[in-house]
């Protein structure tokens, strides 16, 4: 089967939200599958086999470059994310579907935590997924 790719102004949308100001990451996200289908700022296997430096530490965030010389620290592993995120996205629907009967869904979720906050819109065929700093309260 293969994979459908997002429309050309979602890849442009998700290149314009990366370049603005504290966006780690962005994924788009299969909705069917949970695969990756873009990613950026999130360390990938690809990276991974390419650079062939990059080291996995106990919790699951990542050092590149030689002599421990930190190039993406605390950059988190992108199938690790997505799995988490289309965990949560499916969650999430099934409460919505509880509470509000199976002709509702989420629109918009959004975490936030004391490091980053996790934007995720999810479409008809893929979840849209930003990381960002946090801004201050």
């Amino acid at each position: 089967m293969q994979q459908v790719s997002p429309s050309e102004e979602t890849q442009n949308l998700l290149a314009r939200l990366a370049q603005r100001p504290g966006v780690q990451s962005t994924l788009i996200i299969s909705r069917e599958t949970g695969a990756i289908v873009r990613s950026s700022g999130l360390i990938t296997a690809e990276d991974i086999a390419e650079d062939g430096t990059a080291t996995a530490p106990s919790n699951g965030a990542y050092v590149n470059g030689t002599d421990g010389e930190a190039k993406k620290k605390g950059t988190r592993d992108a199938e690790e994310v997505a799995r988490l995120v289309y965990g949560f996205v499916q969650s999430a629907g099934s409460m919505i579907e509880e509470l509000n009967g199976e002709n509702d869904e989420a629109k918009l979720l959004r975490v936030r935590t004391k490091k980053n906050e996790l934007v995720v819109v999810p479409d008809a065929k893929f979840l849209l997924v930003v990381i960002h700093d946090t801004p201050p309260a």
